[in-house]
């Protein structure tokens, strides 16, 4: 007897999951979405297996917008192991060389100024990051030697929690591409005894907080209808941009990919920055996030557009108008112009 299985559905919005260890990003994403029935997801930011803390899962019109979000600062609490330096940089890894730890509490504090600001990080051998098409990993496992190119990130603070005997805690807020691995290689290195990463929590990413998130065991407690509950809007990666509203005729020009002119924007807005565009689907309807737009001269410009599945009603609920939020009223379009991003 052939059991039929739930369809793939059209579901939007942003889910701030606690990921446990001993999963990897993919697989906890795709536990989350067999469980909405989600057609189409992502996830804003890859936590290693040996992490958890918060991973930002995006659904539908969401995932369009899931860039922005990797872009955004990320703040880790990192748990480092002295003495000991591995292939990998972490605890997964083969132990590659020991030595005695003799640290104290003194010597850290002088050292990890030397991490603050613009930092040139080497990134592990053990990594995702491409190299002729090829991730870092395959080369490594393959026995293959491969010169890694160190990078500039940003580390905004970092400051020592705790340090007993070998075991060191720090609070680290950084920026994009930063891997916490390399940070604690380097700065073993910089103790003179070696370090690698024992233990990672991602506690903030963006202006999101481990303490908002649903842990993966409730959420697969929640039938689909209790965890699309859950969902938080597609908008809420969108927060940063100023908002402008269009009335029901204005929408349906921009879903098509008119350039529209004409604004009211009182200046508020900036020439090129991305704005968040939204308005009714028909007269007398809620407004709904469109997509997002930008502004140049007086004319607004269409750079992603959200698609019939997309513009679920309950994906972008009113919001009072604010100096960032200004209603646009009628204006004279210009012919029609194709220029949405893919």
């Amino acid at each position: 007897m052939n059991v039929q299985k739930a369809p793939w559905e059209a579901v939007n919005g942003v889910l701030l999951l606690n990921k446990p260890r001993g999963l990897t990003s993919q697989q906890a994403l795709f536990r989350v979405r067999r469980r909405l029935r989600a057609a189409k997801a992502g996830h804003g930011g890859t936590l290693d297996p040996l992490a958890d803390g918060l991973l930002m899962l995006c659904f539908g019109a969401a995932t369009k917008f899931a860039q922005r979000h990797l872009e955004a600062d990320k703040r880790y609490v990192a748990v480092l192991q002295l003495g000991a330096r591995t292939t990998t940089d972490d605890a997964e890894g083969e132990v590659v060389e020991r030595r005695a730890v003799r640290v104290d509490r003194a010597q850290v504090d002088a050292v990890l100024p030397r991490f603050l600001g613009a930092i040139s990080q080497t990134p592990p051998v053990y990594s995702a990051l491409k190299r002729d098409g090829r991730p870092l990993y395959a080369y490594a496992r393959a026995g293959e030697s491969v010169e890694v190119a160190p990078r500039t990130v940003q580390i905004h603070a970092i400051e020592l929690s705790s340090l007993q005997d070998d075991r060191m805690t720090l609070a680290v807020h950084c920026g994009k591409g930063t891997y916490i691995r390399a940070l604690a290689r380097d700065i073993g290195e910089a103790l003179g005894c070696g370090a690698h990463l024992a233990a990672l929590t991602r506690t903030a990413s963006g202006a999101f907080q481990l303490e908002q998130a649903l842990g993966l065991d409730a959420a697969e407690a929640l039938d689909q209808v209790g965890l699309r509950r859950q969902l938080l809007p597609t908008d809420v990666l969108l927060q940063a941009s100023p908002r402008l509203d269009l009335d029901a005729a204005q929408t349906q020009r921009f879903l098509h990919g008119a350039r529209l002119s004409g604004l009211p924007c009182g200046g508020l807005i900036k020439p090129g920055e991305d704005v968040r565009i939204y308005g009714p689907l028909a007269a007398g309807q809620a407004a709904v996030l469109l997509g997002i737009g930008a502004l140049e001269s007086g004319v607004l410009a269409p750079r992603r557009l959200l698609c019939a599945d997309e513009l679920a009603l309950d994906a972008a609920p009113a919001q009072p108008e604010t100096a960032s939020s200004i209603p646009i009223s009628p204006f004279r379009t210009e012919s029609l112009h194709q220029d949405a991003t893919p």
